[in-house]
């Protein structure tokens, strides 16, 4: 018995978002998180590390796969259960991300799909990459 009440995501879908990351998101995601690293703020504490300028938090780059999660593949009433990302690169003021997901597999039994997920920079750079599984509930 299926409990998808849409027909449930197919192995090998795939949907996207793109977006330019501004240096407002820094500052709203801080009063959001509390996340003051100096690598988000400190030019000169940026420049000495490894980054060699200003990056954006993690929740700003993984954001954009909330926002395809939820509003492309599996939808709308979809949640993350489980997430599994590795950070590759660092995003910047004025980058333009795109977050991608695929289906990996999907549980006929409940409301459930792994996906592969990934982020990229425009220069093509893979930024993150990893899974996650979501449980997508029905909305009426």
């Amino acid at each position: 018995m299926t409990v998808w009440t849409n027909g449930a995501p197919r192995p090998g879908q795939r949907a996207e978002l793109t977006r330019v990351v501004e240096a407002a998101d820094i500052e709203l995601f801080t009063r959001l998180s509390g996340d003051r690293n100096p690598l988000h703020y400190d030019e000169k504490a940026a420049a000495a590390s490894r980054f060699g300028e200003i990056i954006v938090q993690g929740g700003i780059t993984t954001a954009i796969l909330n926002a395809v999660v939820a509003e492309r593949l599996p939808g709308p009433g979809s949640v993350f259960l489980n997430v599994n990302w590795n950070f590759l690169a660092p995003v910047r003021p004025g980058d333009e991300i795109t977050g991608a997901v695929e289906v990996v597999e999907v549980r006929l039994d409940k409301p459930v799909t792994k996906l592969r997920t990934t982020v990229i920079r425009q220069d093509g750079t893979l930024v993150l990459d990893g899974t996650a599984v979501c449980y997508t509930t029905a909305l009426e």
